[in-house]
């Protein structure tokens, strides 16, 4: 069974295609912007009243998340490599079993409860942000099975970027992922690097802070 519609998702994949050619281009002097991609089917517009930085812990709950804890942690930048401090960033993703808390998610594995699934973040005065999750996993969709990823809607005070987050440790399943490939040479901005054991680096590039 498809996981969303396959027009739901063929729009996403043009858009991220269009996306891409305006939003990563680098410029002299300053660090390469990163690329857009689309929001995607399975933004959470119904969530839950908890949205700190630590997705693997829901107040109350006596377990935490099913997977693997990583942690993120990066800053937001402008163009000219000045820091953008008070971006708010939004984070959303699939648990460790590659199901979205979402409506029209109809994958068949239980659903965490214990899994937040959804943060809210602001950048401090340097431009950094960090959050705790779990390494999503890889799910079936329409065009394909997806890499491991995180959907992100940064904004600064003057420029708002949609992005989806890879992972540097998964390049054989990033290369095969055809939103991945849209990016084409700008790919690189969206994967996040391993700094160390289960702790990830990424920085956010926009055209303005």
């Amino acid at each position: 069974m498809d996981r969303f519609t396959r027009r739901g998702f063929a729009g996403s994949a043009l858009a991220a295609s269009l996306a891409t050619a305006s939003s990563a281009q680098s410029l002299a002097g300053g660090p390469q912007l990163t690329a857009s991609s689309p929001i995607g089917p399975f933004y959470p517009v119904d969530r839950l009243l908890e949205d700190d930085a630590d997705l693997t812990w829901i107040k109350g709950h006596s377990s935490r998340a099913r997977g693997s804890v990583i942690e993120i942690t990066g800053r937001v930048m402008d163009r000219r490599g000045n820091p953008v401090r008070g971006a708010v960033l939004e984070a959303w993703q699939a648990d460790a079993a590659g199901r979205y808390a979402h409506a029209a998610d109809v994958a068949t594995a239980p659903l965490d409860p214990n899994f937040q699934g959804y943060a809210m973040l602001r950048t401090g005065p340097s431009g950094e942000w960090r959050m705790t999750t779990i390494k999503p996993a890889a799910y079936d969709s329409p065009i394909g099975k997806r890499t491991p990823h995180i959907h992100f809607d940064i904004r600064g005070r003057q420029h708002r970027l949609i992005a989806q987050m890879y992972f540097a440790d998964d390049a054989a399943m990033n290369a095969q992922d055809r939103l991945y490939q849209s990016l084409a040479e700008d790919a690189a901005t969206s994967v996040a690097q391993l700094a160390a054991p289960a702790k990830y680096r990424w920085d956010v590039v926009l055209m303005e802070g």
